[in-house]
């Protein structure tokens, strides 16, 4: 068991280093540090990293975002509340919560698909040379991804093995 609690250890120390690593890589756009609708789409804030835009291509990209906070609906605080009263309820209702965490998950699939058409419009405002860079970093940011991907599923499985061993024993 201490075998296994040290590999789960040293994976999530791990992990949390490459995680920080990846969170410190420079960035070649320099975003209105107040672009809230940008951070949370958490895994796409950084398109455009690394980018050289002019700086036309910079205002038409803030227009696009501001056209978007704009005319996105805000985070529906009511449906929040009704699922924290689900989850906190002295009797859980599986159907209910269900429900309600469908209802909440088409909201954001809506939100996700708006955020989608203006990045498609931000990067048709690309040269094809920044949109041959934009890809290529993309292409890197995958395979990091996949990389990541497979020690982490090599640690678990390197866990499983470990405990299953001893518990044979």
């Amino acid at each position: 068991m201490r075998n296994v609690t040290a590999v789960v250890m040293a994976s999530t120390l791990a992990f949390t280093s490459l995680a920080s690593q990846a969170a410190d890589l420079p960035t070649g756009v320099n975003w209105p540090q107040s672009d809230n609708l940008a951070k949370r789409n958490n895994g796409q804030n950084h398109m455009f990293d690394g980018i050289s835009l002019t700086e036309q291509q910079r205002q038409q990209m803030r227009d696009l975002m501001h056209r978007a906070r704009h005319d996105s609906p805000p985070v529906n605080v009511s449906e929040m509340e009704i699922m924290h009263r689900l989850v906190t309820a002295d009797k859980f209702d599986e159907v209910a919560v269900k429900a309600q965490a469908e209802k909440m998950a088409q909201e954001q699939v809506a939100r996700q698909v708006e955020m989608a058409k203006v990045r498609n419009q931000m990067y048709h405002l690309l040269s094809p040379e920044q949109q041959a860079a934009l890809n290529e970093k993309h292409q890197q940011r995958m395979d990091n991804l996949r990389e990541l991907s497979e020690l982490q599923q090599g640690v678990s499985l390197q866990a499983m093995s470990s405990s299953s061993t001893r518990s044979n024993q």
